[in-house]
C-alpha cells in the first residue's frame, strides 16, 4: 500500500500558475500521465504530464536535460511514445518519476522556474490512449447496479448466487477503445421485439453509457503465476474513467448464455490521464462493508491490508448535453453522482481473482470496474437504471426527453477526489458524441 509523502503537501505551489487554482482537477498534488500530439499532426506522440491547464512534455524535458538525474532506462521510457515501458518499470520508478517532476514544478523562490518551452496548452493538443492496450476485461463489480439491472429482468431473483463470491467480469474487445472526445457511431445488430417472432437487424434504439472507473497494468505476471492480493497493487500503474457504451436490446437477445459480445465491443472511450495510484494515497478508505447475511470472501480474495484500504474514494458523474442545448448555450445537464468507494469488489480483488487461475497479465493491459452505481437515486451509473429500461423519461433543460441515447449528444464522465486536509485532485473528462 503507498503511503502519503511529500508531493501530497497541500501547501505545495507550482510556477505553472494554472495548477494553483482550486478547481483544477490537475494540481502539482496530482500528475498524472497521459499520451498526446499537437492537434491535425502526425507528430510521434509524447508522454506528457498533467499540470493546470497544461502539459509537461517529457520528452522535452529529456531533450532539454531536465530529467538527467534519472536512471538512463527511466530517461529512455519518459522519451517513449506510449506508456508502456515506464509501466513496465513498476510503480517504484513510476514514483521517482513523479517525485522528480514534482521538483522541477515547484514554485520555489530561491532557484527560477524550468524553462516554459517544456509546457504545451492542453487546448493545442489532440489526447492519444495512453498505452498500447493489448487487453481488455471489463468487470461487474458495483453490487447496486448488478442487483438493479437484475431487478428488471428477474424481479424475484436480482442477484446471481455466484456475485458475492466471485468478481464477475467479460474479456472486452481493446481493438475498439478510443481516447477521448473520438465520435461513437450508433451500432447495428440482431435485435428481438416482443411483439415479432424472429429477430431483425438494424441499428441500436438503446443506445446506452457505463460510467466505470479503470486501471492499467504496469508490472505483469508470468503465466501460471497468480498474483497475491496482498501484492495486486504492485502491478496497477493508476486509475483512468472509463465509458464503456452498451447497445441495451442487442445486449438483451444476445447475452445469453454466454454474457456481452457486439453489444459492447463497438466502442469504450477512456480518459486521456492516469492517475497514479501514489496521488491517490491520501484517498484511500476500506472496501465494501459486507453486511452479517454476505458471505465473507474467500481466502485468496481476503486480506487486512484490502479491507482497511482497498478502496478509493473517487467522486464520479455523469453529464449530458444535447445538440439543442449546445446551440442554446446551456451548461451539461448532470444526469448522476456516484462513489466508486461503494463497489463490492476492490481492485485488488479484481485483479487476484483475474490471475487466480494463473492467467498473465501485460503492462498496458486494461481492467474496468463496470458500472459505478449506488443504492439511491441519482448515482446510478446508466440509463438502462436511470429510466428503468426506458419506462421513466428524462427531461432535459429543453424540455426534450430521452430514454437512452440520440444522435447528436454527448456524454460527459468526470471524477475527483476531496478530502479535509488534502488538496483536491480530478481525473480530467472522458468525452464522447453520438454522431
Amino acid at each position: 500500500m503507498i503511503l502519503t509523502n511529500p508531493t501530497h503537501n497541500p501547501n505545495l505551489r507550482s510556477w505553472v500558475e494554472s495548477a494553483n487554482q482550486p478547481n483544477t482537477d490537475f494540481p502539482i498534488q496530482n500528475l498524472p500521465f497521459g499520451v498526446f500530439r499537437p492537434q491535425r499532426s502526425a507528430q510521434t506522440p509524447h508522454i506528457g504530464v498533467a499540470i493546470g491547464d497544461q502539459i509537461l512534455d517529457l520528452y522535452l524535458c529529456c531533450k532539454a536535460g531536465l530529467l538527467q538525474e534519472l536512471p538512463e532506462q527511466v530517461q529512455l521510457a519518459c522519451a517513449e511514445s506510449n506508456l508502456n515501458q515506464l509501466m513496465a518499470m513498476g510503480n517504484e520508478v513510476a514514483s521517482m518519476v513523479r517525485h522528480h517532476l514534482s521538483h522541477l514544478l515547484q514554485w520555489d523562490e530561491q532557484s527560477p522556474p524550468a524553462a516554459p518551452e517544456i509546457l504545451i496548452p492542453m487546448s493545442n493538443v489532440e489526447f492519444l490512449l495512453p498505452a498500447s492496450i493489448s487487453d481488455y476485461t471489463d468487470f461487474y463489480a458495483s453490487i447496486f447496479h448488478a442487483t438493479n439491472v437484475g431487478r428488471l429482468f428477474r424481479p424475484d431473483n436480482p442477484l446471481l448466487p455466484n456475485y458475492k463470491y466471485v468478481p464477475i467480469a467479460y474479456h472486452g474487445r481493446a481493438s475498439s477503445i478510443v481516447p477521448s472526445d473520438t465520435t461513437i457511431k450508433r451500432p447495428k445488430g440482431q435485435i428481438k421485439k416482443p411483439e415479432v417472432p424472429a429477430p431483425i437487424f438494424e441499428p441500436t434504439q438503446m443506445l446506452d453509457y457505463e460510467l466505470e472507473v479503470g486501471f492499467f497494468i504496469g508490472v505483469g505476471n508470468e503465466l501460471g503465476h497468480p498474483i497475491p492480493i496482498d501484492h495486486a497493487e504492485e502491478h496497477i500503474f493508476g486509475l483512468c474513467l472509463v465509458n464503456d457504451w452498451s447497445a441495451r436490446d442487442i445486449q438483451a437477445w444476445e447475452y445469453q448464455p454466454l454474457g456481452p459480445f457486439l453489444a459492447k465491443s463497438f466502442a469504450t472511450t477512456i480518459s486521456p490521464w492516469i492517475v497514479t495510484l501514489e496521488a491517490l494515497a491520501p484517498f484511500r478508505c476500506p472496501s465494501f462493508k459486507r453486511t452479517q447475511d454476505d458471505p465473507l470472501p474467500l481466502p485468496h480474495l481476503s486480506s487486512t491490508l484490502n479491507t482497511e484500504a482497498g478502496g478509493f474514494d473517487i467522486v464520479v458523474e455523469v453529464l449530458l448535453s444535447s445538440i439543442q442545448m449546445r446551440a442554446a448555450g446551456m451548461e451539461p445537464l448532470c444526469l448522476s453522482r456516484g462513489s466508486f468507494k461503494q463497489m463490492y469488489w476492490t481492485p485488488a480483488q479484481m485483479l487476484t481473482h483475474h490471475t487466480s487461475n494463473g492467467c498473465n497479465l501485460c503492462p498496458g493491459d486494461l481492467l474496468a470496474s463496470g458500472t459505478v452505481s449506488g443504492a439511491e437515486q441519482g448515482s446510478f451509473g446508466c440509463l438502462l437504471e436511470i429510466t428503468q429500461r426506458g419506462t421513466q423519461l428524462v427531461e432535459l433543460p429543453t424540455h426534450e426527453i430521452r430514454s437512452f441515447l440520440c444522435e447528436g449528444d454527448e456524454i460527459i464522465l468526470r471524477g475527483y477526489c476531496e478530502k479535509a486536509g488534502y488538496v483536491r485532485i480530478g481525473f480530467g473528462e472522458c468525452r464522447g458524441v453520438v454522431l
